[in-house]
């Protein structure tokens, strides 16, 4: 039995369909491994163009490989373009928290802890009369500090073991919680502790938590939701969170390391609908005398 020609025609059309379907998904199934290729190529992370936040800022592309990197790796990718990013200590928050400490002020010598890209020695400079110095785990946010603030002392090392004892009168850090677990605070709190002299001040702003119904609470809940899955299913790990470091359990934690830790209202930021600060200033001071001394007095316990 023959079959007519539109039977012919039509089936010769529907093998060109699936033959241009099969070689289209091939096409796009190659076009994905490029890309996942790419993507994992660290030598070509400033090949990729579109910036996310600004013309100078990273790309998708750039903010992926660091978050897939670990916490040291991914802000030595980050830290040319660092300052171009929402990530940087915005000059409100830094303007406020130089204004409250310049009523408590002048101090000697000033230590900025996880310093990055040295936006907090601004602060620092405005109210210290002694040497400023940086410190941070990062070399290459360290080189990006070093350009900035040319006059200032760089160290290299982790925060949760400063190399310094009494050598500074005022501690100050920026952002920085969110990059400490809950169980590595009183390492880090210890070793500010151990970096002020007698009588030296620890202060920070800690933004004070949104309400439920706001966007930023889900952005906030919803990026440390992300970040927890991430954490679980990649290694190394990348430790950021925005809410693990509540303003009460910093203050616990700041007390049993040996601070007289107290919180005030940075009201140049504004408050909330409700009438609260939005932002706190964490002023942690670290006593002037030890405590058996200051228990006993200036004699010697009696037996």
């Amino acid at each position: 039995m023959r079959s007519c020609g539109h039977c012919r025609c039509s089936n010769r059309r529907y093998g060109r369909t699936r033959q241009r379907d099969r070689s289209a998904e091939r096409w796009q199934r190659g076009r994905i491994w490029k890309w996942l290729l790419r993507l994992a190529d660290p030598a070509a992370v400033w090949r990729y163009a579109r910036p996310v936040f600004s013309p100078q800022g990273p790309s998708l592309r750039e903010l992926c490989i660091q978050a897939l990197s670990s916490v040291e790796r991914g802000y030595d990718l980050l830290a040319p373009k660092f300052d171009h990013t929402p990530f940087r200590t915005p000059a409100s928050i830094l303007d406020a928290t130089a204004h409250a400490l310049s009523e408590l002020g002048p101090f000697g010598a000033g230590l900025d802890v996880c310093c990055g890209t040295g936006a907090g020695v601004l602060v620092l400079k405005s109210v210290c009369q002694g040497r400023i110095t940086g410190v941070d785990f990062s070399p290459g946010m360290l080189t990006q500090a070093r350009r900035a603030h040319p006059d200032a002392m760089w160290v290299r090392a982790d925060a949760r073991a400063l190399p310094f004892a009494e050598d500074f009168d005022l501690a100050v850090t920026f952002g920085a919680l969110g990059h400490f677990l809950p169980t590595e605070r009183p390492a880090l709190f210890r070793g500010v502790y151990s970096a002020l002299r007698p009588g030296g001040l620890f202060a920070f702003p800690i933004g004070a938590p949104p309400p439920l119904t706001s966007i930023s609470h889900w952005a906030m809940l919803g990026f440390d939701l992300a970040m927890r899955v991430r954490n679980a299913v990649w290694r190394p790990p990348f430790v950021m969170y925005y809410r693990t470091s509540p303003l009460f359990a910093v203050c616990e934690d700041l007390t049993a390391a040996g601070f007289t830790a107290l919180a005030v209202p940075l009201t140049g930021l504004g408050q909330d609908p409700h009438g609260s600060p939005r932002c706190w200033l964490v002023l942690a001071r670290k006593p002037a005398e030890p405590p058996l001394r200051r228990l006993w007095g200036t004699g010697q316990p009696s037996t």
